[in-house]
């Protein structure tokens, strides 16, 4: 086929259409799409692209074989480095990873459309129900604490290098952030169920409804399992510290998304309750808190994003923060929230003052200081706080063994060891809030890790097998 120089874009909602449910704004590639798009790759040999990918697809080979009209094949080389391509397709920034170092980026037309091909290959692979396979038991096993995204992808490589693994997670469904932080227009959770099948395919067993550092310790994980890994994710939510957080009608965005997206809040009959709001506020600009305003306005509500940044500084994807604006939502940049306003015991309001930017600051966006004078209010009947996460502290409380950061991160090295022999850790629980792509990133780093300490120990013949193309084939 014969390549177009002009990128083509997803087809997504109506954006008047869309406000009104949750179902997946991005449509989708269709075949025709898809393959004009992958004929756009020049298949450079020495694959620039691959340089911002953190899990290391081969991506101008699972394009090839696309555009030389073989799914199967495509969905081959995607599915040997990637655990979860129909996820990363979806969510992952590729605008600022693989999309960046796109040869075509400085050229007419724009980088080639990594992530919308992923997607569509995933999804191909996906309908056909293709799954991983492992190789036999090596007789090692290694517990994994969580189900997000940096677990699930250190427990695949493990288990198609033989390792028997078991994940634990606290809530009573897998898939972490995947399924209690991102909205089902963005992310749909059958989309999520059908990858921890591939995965639970494998010979993982997931174990919901546990509580590591509650119902089961650390140290009995240590005993019990040749190596744990820690990924436990970034769930406790951070506040702005000012007057009136404690009002009813004020919450963070975590537990506002986990009670629409995990315990469908928004469907009729749901039982577990969720605050509409008729104005609602949102304080943040990263993905969180386009998700959790971009959420409200399907309940129902008039949504303002306050920001005390300009746009510039908006760390939100670029396709996020479109896709807000074409929602109705209203942004209120360089303003910041001093005061959350009550009445009878509930939100009527916030105070807010402007701001201008003014030097660099520790990140190296100009640090925002407030203009003398500029107070003022805006009505609004519920809050939604959306300021970032930090790790819960149960698990660092239950074993002070294990070293961590003043903001609770745990410490360890590129790899995921941390203080403690046999244990490992990586994901939010490790960085902090970031991305799906960089905690797989992070997971797939540390199998490889536990499978060269399980080799080193006798446990098993070849680390080599495990976290890598080889490490399982795709039937």
């Amino acid at each position: 086929m014969k390549a177009d120089f002009q990128r083509h874009e997803m087809p997504t909602q109506n954006p008047a259409v869309r406000i009104g449910n949750f179902d997946e704004v991005a449509l989708g590639y269709t075949e025709e799409l898809a393959l004009a798009e992958a004929a756009r790759c020049l298949n450079c040999k020495d694959a620039p692209c691959m340089q911002g990918c953190p899990v290391n697809v081969h991506i101008p080979k699972f394009i090839a074989a696309l555009r030389a009209g073989k799914p199967d094949e495509s969905a081959e080389i995607l599915l040997a480095d990637n655990n979860l391509p129909a996820i990363c397709g979806r969510v992952c920034p590729q605008e600022n990873q693989c999309e960046k170092f796109c040869v075509r980026r400085e050229k007419a037309g724009g980088s080639v459309a990594i992530g919308n091909l992923e997607r569509f290959v995933a999804d191909y692979a996906s309908a056909r129900n293709v799954m991983p396979s492992c190789k036999s038991s090596c007789g090692a096993k290694v517990a994994v604490v969580g189900s997000g995204p940096a677990s699930l992808s250190c427990a695949a490589d493990l288990a198609k290098a033989g390792v028997k693994v078991t994940v634990f997670e606290a809530l009573h469904k897998a898939g972490g952030v995947l399924v209690y932080g991102i909205p089902e227009f963005r992310l749909p959770k059958s989309v999520v169920g059908k990858e921890i099948e591939k995965v639970a395919a494998l010979g993982v067993d997931i174990e919901t409804n546990v509580v590591v550092g509650k119902t089961v310790f650390v140290e009995e994980l240590l005993a019990g399992y040749d190596a744990v890994f820690i990924g436990s994710g970034a769930g406790l939510p951070s506040f702005l510290g000012i007057k009136g957080e404690t009002l009813d009608g004020v919450s963070s965005a975590n537990e506002f998304l986990t009670r629409v997206n995990l315990m469908k809040a928004y469907k009729d009959g749901a039982v577990t309750p969720v605050q509409r709001g008729k104005n609602v506020v949102v304080v943040g600009a990263g993905n969180v808190a386009m998700d959790a305003a971009r959420t409200a306005r399907r309940l129902g509500a008039e949504v303002t994003l306050v920001y005390r940044r300009s746009r510039a500084e908006m760390p939100a994807r670029k396709e996020e923060i479109l896709h807000a604006e074409e929602e109705g939502i209203k942004f209120e940049l360089l303003t910041n929230p001093v005061e959350i306003l009550g009445e009878n015991g509930f939100v009527r309001g916030m105070k807010c003052v402007r701001m201008q930017l003014g030097e660099p600051d520790a990140s190296g966006r100009r640090r925002p200081v407030e203009l003398a004078g500029s107070e003022f209010e805006m009505a609004c009947d519920e809050v939604i706080v959306a300021l970032g996460t930090t790790p819960n502290p149960i698990i660092k409380r239950s074993f002070p063994a294990l070293e961590t950061t003043s903001k609770g991160t745990i410490v360890a090295d590129e790899n995921g060891r941390t203080s403690v022999d046999g244990l490992y850790a990586g994901g939010d629980a490790m960085t902090g809030a970031a991305t799906v792509i960089l905690a797989m990133g992070a997971g797939k780093r540390s199998a490889k890790a536990i499978l060269r300490m399980l080799e080193e120990k006798g446990k098993i013949k070849c680390a080599e097998c495990g976290g890598n193309s080889d490490g399982g084939n795709v039937k």
